[in-house]
């Protein structure tokens, strides 16, 4: 390096001895170069003097950065640096003005000068000496070639560059041109402003260049590499494609270690079975080889949240206190002796066999009754966790099966969903509304659920989406449903069926003391003190408002009671109100549902029978009339096939046994016969109603009412034979609720009887008949007075006086049939 006192170096600038000090941070200025610069603080006030001066300051980079309030040490900035004029200047705002610099020289530092709002130096100017021989043109033509490159390979860089950089004959000129270019660390321009020999320079800059070329030949390959790998409007992706390419190129891993591990931590720690096990390990091999960006990699983190979540062997103990437990049962229940009876059966074999496999209980009635509350409280009563799922219009097979996983947005199935929700393997699963599951093109739910509801077969329950076995023996499966024609046979066979009746009236009486009234004052926000139902009242409301089986609309009528008596406390006009039965239409408005039937048998061919439906019995109104005509049969009221061919059958005993029953054999010659059943609006089929279709006709062409109070149901035969018939229970609920007080029954029927309440049987008288002769004598008054129905011929007139005799002929065959049997 070659030195001289600053006074006597020719320049056109006249660099003093003494320059204040700018230090730069990241940017790096090189002599004959240009570069806009913003400076703020202090450094405006440097700025400011050295424009009324000559403009001249040094320009020192910073071994680091730190706050410009503090002066920086002689230690902590390069000894060499570039002494810059200053071109242009402008305040864009209060201490904060825009530059544009030019580097005039190097400098070394001899010493710092403080004393000013700015730091000074006392510097010394470094001569430089241009050598020309073969070596400096050699390293000159070669890094002008390198340049060339470098030009073609960086986009952002002008091409005008080239032609620039092959204008200068100067090497050391040239080396700090494309020092200055080159996107390089300022750590390593440092270095070529450092070096004051040209021929050093050259090499060192060489070096860089070369570096630097073999970075944007390696990103020009893997831009090459990824862009035939990925779709060009993928611009995220195939940035991120980039940075793998980089880190594969560099040797480093492109593992997601920590989610990893984190899985492998739970893998092991959730001590799955064996076969679940290997699979949880496989989806991992194949995540840890995935980029977080991979749309696979979202599928295999799924799913390896749900292998790792699942309840393997998770499991809550079975409370198998037996008294506990049926206290619990009474507690939540009045009634339903049949199913509490069958639960404390099982939680008895738990106790006895605790490694017994869980029964698949079905519990069947109307709505109301009950059933989803009871499974409620059997998991309360055992202890374990309850999930409910609603099959209702569930028609998908995957809803029980699951996706698998190559469908988007795949889940596994509702079992294994509320499986992992209960956090239990042995929770109470209530399927409710199982006989309304349904079946399209995209399979048949209830197919997919005989294998759940095995005892022998769910210990390998397979969910599609999971592909591993899930031991399902462990659940105490529940099912609810409405009726069980509509479950397939295949499915009815693996339930034990519970049958949940409808309520009597003391029941519901006794339910809503207990459960609905005190519920509904504590949602309406009124007290004991503040509302009094009698018991009266209730009644009323139960015979006068609510025909029904279960307790729902009971309970909505209470809770209109009580918004009604809230209304009028918040007003200020009561404080407290006891409902009697005479206040009861204040609240809920006229009675609904006429409570005197026997208003209805006003006549000859009207009867009563009894039909079964999804929401419990029902009474049936049979009405049948004849008008002039000839041998037409009308028949009204929505009726199916099955009651249609039932009215047929019971027209044909009549015009067989017309004689027999006192009917003029040719009633039907100019008749015309219309029954009718009411309530138009609601499809009615079935046989039961045999029984009941023949008692009306023959009261009506007898003209010999029907006893009050009496109802009937069963099938008919042409020979008069009575055939059993289904829900009789509900049937003679329904009758129960209604105010009757005499059924006919088929015989084969006695047998049910033992399925009726005891109350219900003490208030209700039965009777248990095979033929239609003694359904007749029980159920129509009396043939004093009989007119039957008369033709204008001999014949007609010959029956007429042949009647007490043929009365008499048909008490004796009364008799006679009783004998036999």
């Amino acid at each position: 390096m070659t030195e001289q006192n600053v006074s006597e170096h020719k320049n056109t600038f006249n660099i003093p001895e003494v320059i204040p000090i700018l230090p730069l941070h990241h940017v790096m200025v090189f002599p004959k170069t240009m570069i806009p610069l913003e400076v703020t603080g202090s450094a405006s006030v440097l700025v400011d003097e050295a424009m009324t001066k000559d403009r001249l300051v040094g320009l020192i980079m910073t071994k680091k950065e730190q706050d410009n309030v503090q002066p920086y040490a002689r230690e902590d900035l390069h000894a060499m640096g570039t002494c810059a004029v200053i071109l242009k200047m402008a305040k864009t705002a209060e201490n904060r003005t825009q530059l544009l610099l030019q580097g005039l020289s190097r400098f070394s530092v001899e010493e710092i000068i403080e004393g000013k709002p700015y730091q000074q130096a006392r510097i010394r100017l470094v001569d430089e000496k241009e050598v020309k021989d073969l070596e400096t043109e050699a390293l000159m033509a070669n890094l002008l070639t390198l340049f060339d490159r470098i030009l073609k390979l960086s986009p952002f860089l002008p091409p005008e560059f080239g032609p620039m950089a092959k204008s200068i004959n100067e090497a050391g000129t040239l080396a700090d041109l494309i020092a200055s270019i080159i996107n390089a660390p300022v750590e390593e321009k440092q270095k070529v402003l450092d070096t004051a020999d040209v021929k050093l320079r050259l090499k060192e800059l060489t070096r860089m260049v070369n570096h630097q070329m073999e970075v944007l030949e390696l990103g020009n390959k893997i831009q090459t590499k990824v862009k035939d790998d990925i779709d060009k409007n993928q611009r995220e992706y195939y940035l991120r494609q980039q940075m793998k390419a980089i880190r594969q190129e560099l040797g480093e891993s492109d593992e997601n270690t920590v989610e990893t591990d984190e899985y492998r931590k739970k893998i092991e720690e959730k001590n799955l079975p064996e076969e679940a096990k290997k699979e949880a390990q496989r989806e991992l091999e194949r995540l840890s080889r995935m980029h977080p960006s991979s749309a696979e990699y979202t599928v295999s983190s799924t799913y390896l949240d749900w292998i790792t979540a699942l309840p393997w062997h998770e499991a809550t103990a079975d409370n198998l206190d037996i008294a506990a437990a049926r206290k619990i049962l009474d507690e939540d229940h009045y009634g339903l002796a049949k199913p509490k009876k069958r639960i404390i059966e099982y939680l008895a074999v738990r106790k006895l066999k605790p490694d017994s496999k869980g029964p698949i209980l079905c519990f069947v009635g109307p709505p109301g009754t009950g059933k989803t509350s009871l499974g409620h409280s059997i998991a309360r009563a055992l202890g374990r966790k309850f999930w409910r799922i609603a099959l209702g219009g569930v028609r998908d097979e995957a809803e029980i099966r699951g996706h698998r996983r190559t469908y988007i947005g795949a889940l596994p199935g509702r079992i294994i969903q509320g499986l992992r929700r209960a956090e239990s393997n042995n929770p109470v699963f209530m399927l409710d509304e199982i006989d309304k599951l349904g079946s399209d093109f995209r399979g048949d739910p209830s197919s997919a659920l005989l294998e759940v509801l095995d005892p022998q077969q769910n210990n390998t329950f397979t969910d599609h989406y999971l592909d591993v076995p899930f031991d399902l023996s462990k659940v105490l499966f529940i099912a609810t449903a409405n009726m069980l024609d509509t479950i397939p046979p295949a499915l009815l066979d693996r339930l034990e069926v519970i049958e949940l009746t409808g309520y009597t009236q003391e029941e519901k009486m006794k339910i809503a003391e207990k459960y609905l009234i005190p519920r509904q004052l504590k949602e309406n926000g009124l007290t004991a003190s503040q509302f009094k139902l009698t018991g009266k009242a209730l009644s009323t409301i139960i015979t006068g408002y609510t025909r029904e089986a279960g307790v729902r609309n009971l309970e909505r009528e209470i809770a209109n009671a009580c918004r009604g008596v809230a209304a009028q406390i918040a007003e200020g006009s009561l404080k407290s109100k006891t409902v009697t039965d005479k206040d009861v239409h204040r609240y809920l408005g006229a009675v609904r549902v006429p409570t005197d039937i026997d208003a209805r048998i006003t006549k000859p061919g009207i009867a009563i029978g009894l039909a079964w439906t999804p929401v419990g019995g029902d009474m049936l109104f049979i009405e049948a009339t004849a008008m002039k005509g000839k041998k037409g049969l009308t028949l009204t009221g929505q009726l199916g096939d099955v009651m249609k061919e039932s009215v047929a059958a019971a027209l044909s005993f009549l015009r067989t046994n017309a004689e027999e029953l006192g009917v003029n054999p040719d009633f039907f010659e100019d008749r015309d016969i219309h029954i009718h059943v009411p309530a138009g609006a609601t499809p009615k089929d079935g046989p039961s109603a045999g029984v009941t279709m023949l008692t009306a006709l023959t009261s009506l062409l007898t003209n010999r009412k029907v006893r009050k109070q009496l109802a009937m149901t069963g099938e008919i035969t042409l020979r008069g034979a009575v055939l059993p018939v289904g829900g009789i229970k509900e049937k003679v609920l329904a009758a129960y609720r209604a105010g009757i007080k005499t059924l006919i029954l088929p015989a084969w029927n006695r047998k049910d009887l033992e399925d009726i309440p005891a109350n219900v049987q003490k208030k209700v008288k039965f009777h248990f008949v095979s033929d239609m002769m003694e359904v007749l004598t029980l159920a129509l008054e009396p043939a004093a007075g009989r007119k039957p129905v008369k033709k204008a011929n001999a014949k007609t007139a010959q029956m007429k006086k042949a009647k007490p005799t043929a009365a008499a002929g048909k008490k004796a065959a009364h008799s006679k049939a009783g004998a036999k049997k």
